[in-house]
């Protein structure tokens, strides 16, 4: 992932945004939460020393939540 970042230069970071991920601006439902809305990017961040792929999904009213991307599925 080295050189996939933008921002501050310490590593990844939370700019690094997957703008090809097959499953954006389609209907996923998060299996934690069981929570359905559209997958409107996912990103990956530092946390504790790791990067994480985090999901942000918006439901229709509009307030958006995130989860891990392992826990996203495609529902349309």
């Amino acid at each position: 992932m080295n050189g996939l970042g933008a921002g501050s230069g310490t590593g990844v970071g939370s700019c690094f945004h997957e703008d090809d991920h097959p499953w954006l601006h389609r209907t996923v439902r998060d299996i934690a939460s069981r929570g359905e809305g559209e997958l409107t990017a996912v990103v990956h961040e530092e946390a504790a020393g790791r990067t994480v792929r985090v999901a942000y999904i918006r439901p229709a009213s509009g307030v958006e939540w995130t989860t891990a991307v392992d826990n996203i599925q495609l529902v349309s």
